[in-house]
């Protein structure tokens, strides 16, 4: 299953049941008693997905690993092919 039709088959699923405590399919006194924050729901899941987005963003920018020793390498592997294409007749 791809990534894109677990999302669907997921946002399909709390549609059905949103739709259906708000279309009056269920009654209950509790879901009577909170159908303004059941109307405003989606919205609220979509705040917080956004919030879990920038944090998740935030906490891997500020735990990317700088890697120095790669720099060093690659910064050798550079000079490297300069001095080999110098030789070879090529000119920066």
């Amino acid at each position: 299953m791809t990534k894109l039709l677990e999302w669907v088959s997921v946002l399909s699923a709390m549609f059905a049941v949103w739709y259906s405590l708000i279309g009056g399919y269920v009654k209950h006194p509790l879901i009577e008693k909170n159908i303004n924050l059941i109307l405003i729901s989606p919205l609220i899941f979509i705040a917080l997905f956004g919030l879990y987005a920038v944090t998740v963003v935030l906490y891997r920018v500020f735990t990317f690993n700088n890697c120095e020793e790669a720099a060093k390498e690659l910064q050798n592997e550079i000079a490297e092919a300069r001095k080999d294409l110098l030789d070879k007749g090529l000119k920066f």
